[in-house]
């Protein structure tokens, strides 16, 4: 018997349990919320706010505030200078350092022992269930985990108090016995440095034998390539021949697909998606025949959520718990738990694709979006559409980030597309026509302001040259890690920097 089917077992308790999923999801989020408000009554944040005298979800929506990271920076950083039960009982010892807000360079979300436990970790071993269920000839525990992670410092002056990214602080507080079955050693997977750290830890798990990889997949992909540059392979195969699965999240996997295709060529290689985020563990992609993924009910995170028409107009009345949710609409997701965040907005939207079992795609985020004429471009919308002109052109995109022009020097307005290609297409112009279209078809308010040329003009594609987008995020200190490239903004800002390093001429 090998160790992936002694392993296994011990997982089939837990997959019976999340058979549940399927039609008690209204009963697990009522039982996450009973356990939240009942913790939450031994915080100064449920004194304030009457968490005693909530007995249901209606008043707990009316004597809890809809919060956002700057309504909860002062108890966080209190938190983060040591006092207790402040958003949470007792002491919260890490802080995930997330991307930050318009008025702060980084957000520290508080991880507490209960959200380790009882989300982070649960969510890894969730995934972990669903694969052996899907796959019962898997030999995954037979060789190594590679788990790309941050890295941390520490937090203020506090004693044993450590900030940095979410994978760097699960890395650190993974069991022990998860270190004979994952690479690289931990001194080198918590490296500050990227670039530094992609060379170790390619060096110490070439010669390994890999069964899995588990990170973000323009970072992963950093770590593979170097891996066939040291080697000399042409293809991973060849490296580690048991080498089956990639867990990934954090950003779309559809850019990267393809790439990831042409240096992995086993028939047995598979490709699961994850929700996990500094916030909490969300989803997973339980059916590898399906792309959406399910939502995960049972873990200590209670879910709101938020038209996002109405949220674009600042407007937040209408929110719902879990049973309120309509197939087909998109909706900004609001969360609650056992870290000490309270209704507070994620920043990500999601469109559910069923119910019973509750299924979702993640369709952009909050703050990534295009609506500069009244076009409502989200980033479904831009991977869908990229994805299409990279399949008709035989390109392949590698980064890219899109905003608006307002208006040039021949009052033309437009969407510009800074594209980074791991494989240009021969005909960028063919492209920009291919995209355009594309992006007409999946979205009506887009289709109608590019009608005849009079509100958007056909969008404009610069070509980046090569690390253009690495070359920005180190230059911002955000090289690795979980680290993301702003898909589409509103706003010039992040365009308008990344030009000026590739040396264009900004667009006024």
């Amino acid at each position: 018997m090998n160790l992936t089917s002694i392993v296994g077992k011990t997982f089939l308790s837990r997959q019976k349990e999340l058979s549940r999923h399927q039609t008690e999801g209204t009963a697990l989020q009522q039982s996450v919320f009973e356990h939240l408000i009942a913790a939450g009554r031994q915080t100064e944040y449920g004194r304030q706010h009457g968490f005693n005298s909530i007995n249901n979800y209606d008043d707990f929506a009316r004597l809890v505030p809809q919060n956002s990271y700057e309504e909860l920076k002062g108890d966080i950083d209190r938190m983060r200078h040591g006092e207790a039960n402040v958003l949470w009982p007792g002491r919260v010892k890490w802080y995930a350092k997330s991307s930050g807000t318009t008025n702060d360079k980084s957000k520290f979300i508080p991880v507490s022992e209960e959200g380790l436990k009882h989300i982070h970790y649960r969510g890894g071993k969730d995934v972990v269930a669903f694969y052996l269920q899907n796959n019962p000839q898997t030999r995954m525990f037979d060789g190594k985990g590679l788990i790309l992670g941050g890295s941390h410092q520490p937090n203020y002056n506090v004693h044993h108090s450590l900030v940095g990214d979410l994978s760097a602080i699960l890395i650190e507080n993974i069991n022990p016995l998860a270190n004979l079955i994952r690479v690289p050693k931990k001194q080198t997977a918590l490296l500050s440095d990227f670039e530094v750290k992609r060379d170790r830890i390619a060096r110490e798990t070439m010669h390994q034998n890999v069964t899995n990889l588990s990170g973000v997949p323009s970072w992963m992909l950093s770590v593979l390539v170097r891996v066939l540059e040291l080697s000399g392979a042409k293809t991973l195969d060849e490296v580690w021949p048991n080498l089956e699965v990639f867990f990934h999240g954090g950003i779309a996997f559809t850019p990267y697909r393809h790439q990831y295709e042409q240096i992995i060529r086993s028939p047995r290689m598979h490709y699961m998606e994850t929700y996990n985020a500094s916030e909490g563990f969300f989803g997973i992609q339980n059916d590898p025949t399906d792309h959406a993924m399910l939502l995960m009910l049972d873990y200590d995170v209670f879910y709101e959520f938020v038209p996002l028409d109405e949220l674009n107009q600042h407007v937040r009345t209408h929110v719902v718990p879990l049973e309120g949710v309509e197939v087909g609409r998109n909706y900004a997701m609001m969360i609650s738990t056992s870290c000490g965040l309270w209704r507070y907005m994620i920043g990500d939207t999601i469109m559910f694709t069923e119910k019973n079992p509750y299924k979702f795609i993640i369709t952009g985020r909050t703050k990534y979006f295009i609506n500069a004429f009244g076009e409502e471009l989200i980033m479904d919308n831009a991977e869908r559409g990229l994805a299409y002109a990279c399949e008709q052109t035989g390109a392949e995109v590698l980064e890219y980030t899109a905003a608006p022009v307002f208006m040039d020097e021949h009052a033309k307005c437009r969407h510009q597309w800074l594209i980074e290609f791991a494989r240009a297409p021969k005909d960028i112009g063919e492209f920009e026509q291919i995209l355009d279209k594309k992006l007409q078809q999946l979205n009506s308010d887009y289709e109608a302001k590019r009608s005849h040329d009079i509100t958007l003009q056909h969008l404009e594609v610069i070509v980046a040259r090569k690390d253009l987008f690495n070359d920005w995020l180190k230059m911002k200190g955000k090289l690795g890690g979980q680290h993301k490239i702003p898909r589409l903004s509103n706003e010039r800002k992040h365009i308008e920097e990344l030009l000026v390093l590739q040396g264009n001429k900004v667009t006024e």
